[in-house]
């Protein structure tokens, strides 16, 4: 599908981009005083309220019936800047498209008001306050149909239904939930996402080359090839905490893709209190798994006091590469997020050992500690964006703008609060919204 440009104007009103450099509080080893004390806010540009419905189908001309009164939003899932890119340009991607809960017969439902929807990778540029897009690219299969957001196998995820709850939906093979993003040297793409969780491969215009599943993930026909090469370990990730960060080396050889949260392993009790994450090294040579990595979630009292007692809210949702052996790692609940940096080399390698096999007791996510032998990623606080005034919750994207400088992205869920009695939504109010802040020396 042909990439298309988006000439959309805002009069929203946000902070000028040219106080990009923000000051942080909080980085490891300094001192640092109360959050944002004395300082600005950092660079702000919000994203305009853009209808769903005109803005997919100008990409994918009758895809969209009835968006319900839902805009464009999502975009927040991921953001990527490669080294040499303007430093006031991005690539972000949707996340699988508005969806929400509703209660039936005393069931909960996973809804999707808008099925028709599809991911989206879009280029982002700031200007005064504005983020415009000015390039589209809707993921696709080969024969040019959309993915969709819809989950792929029935009993691996929750079952689809309409807005209120009550159409029961397809499941669809090829769809996606798409969290990660890349974009290679050659303009191509790489696409981490949750249902999986999976890997995809895209071309330059959004279609997907290939996709790399767990072992044993037994969809059925995609639209599109599927490898099943990944460690059949990754079927055990909890429902919607699938892969969510994802980056790319500098040396463009490696992709480093995070799960969420931990797995189910062997229990979703376990997931819920478990602090033993994973990250995985994917070879793009022999596009195998190259790699894996314990990552030490913080405790959730001590992070996000008013989260205590629930360890599961705990969630890693974005990656960068500083360099070949450093990753800057999202870790947040809901409304703390802080940014860590990890070293690859002083971290043990668990791929393929025991800690693979589901049959291993007590799991690595049982285990009330990192098992003995095994070192986790060292992590050293680098950014607490919640000590800036003004940062909006769910931070789910980051990249490094510059050197010294980090951009980071909320996602609004479509801005999905309620539906009327007419079926339209009645909108959260929440905005798209990008920040840069300024990283300690």
């Amino acid at each position: 599908m042909t990439e298309r440009s988006f000439p959309y104007k805002s009069g929203l009103i946000a902070l000028a981009v040219g106080a990009l450099l923000a000051s942080v509080p909080g980085a490891a080893g300094a001192a640092a005083g109360p959050a944002g004390k004395g300082r600005e806010p950092a660079a702000s540009a919000v994203l305009p309220r853009i209808p769903l419905a005109p803005f997919q189908n100008r990409l994918l001309p009758g895809s969209v019936a009835d968006d319900r009164g839902v805009a464009l939003g999502g975009v927040g899932s991921d953001l990527f800047h490669a080294k040499g890119d303007r430093p006031d340009e991005f690539w972000a991607v949707t996340d699988r498209g508005p969806n929400g809960t509703a209660t039936v017969n005393g069931e909960e439902r996973v809804t999707f008001p808008v099925p028709g929807f599809d991911p989206t990778i879009v280029k982002l540029r700031v200007r005064k306050g504005t983020l415009k897009i000015v390039r589209a690219l809707p993921i696709t299969g080969r024969n040019g149909r959309p993915v969709t957001g819809l989950p792929n196998v029935e009993g691996r995820e929750e079952a689809p239904y309409g807005f209120d709850g009550k159409e029961r939906l397809p499941f669809n093979a090829g769809g996606i939930d798409s969290e990660g993003l890349v974009r290679t040297r050659d303009g191509e793409f790489w696409v981490a996402e949750e249902y999986g969780p999976s890997l995809l491969h895209l071309d330059r215009r959004g279609r997907v080359v290939e996709r790399y599943v767990p072992k044993g993930w037994g969809g059925g026909d995609a639209g599109y090839p599927v490898r099943e090469t990944l460690p059949a370990i990754l079927g055990k990730r909890t429902y919607n905490r699938g892969f969510e960060g994802l980056a790319i080396s500098p040396d463009g050889r490696s992709l480093y893709a995070a799960v969420q949260s931990p797995l189910s392993n062997p229990d979703k009790k376990t997931y819920k209190a478990s602090r033993n994450g994973r990250i995985f090294k994917f070879d793009l040579r022999s596009r195998r798994v190259a790699g894996e990595y314990v990552y030490r979630f913080e405790d959730v009292c001590a992070f996000d006091g008013a989260s205590c007692g629930d360890q599961n809210e705990m969630k890693i949702s974005g990656l960068t590469a500083v360099d070949d052996r450093t990753l800057l790692v999202d870790e947040r609940t809901d409304k703390v997020a802080k940014v860590y940096s990890v070293d690859l080399r002083k971290a043990t390698d668990i791929a393929g050992s025991r800690w693979d096999d589901a049959a291993t007791a007590p799991s690595l996510e049982k285990s009330a500690q990192v098992p003995d032998g095994v070192a986790a990623l060292p992590k050293r606080l680098v950014s607490d964006l919640s000590a800036v005034p003004g940062m909006p919750g769910k931070i789910e994207g980051i990249a490094l703008a510059d050197r010294r400088t980090l951009a980071v992205v909320n996602d609004n869920d479509f801005g999905l609060g309620t539906f009327g009695p007419d079926g339209r939504l009645i909108d959260s109010g929440v905005r798209t919204e990008l920040r840069y802040v300024r990283l300690p020396g």
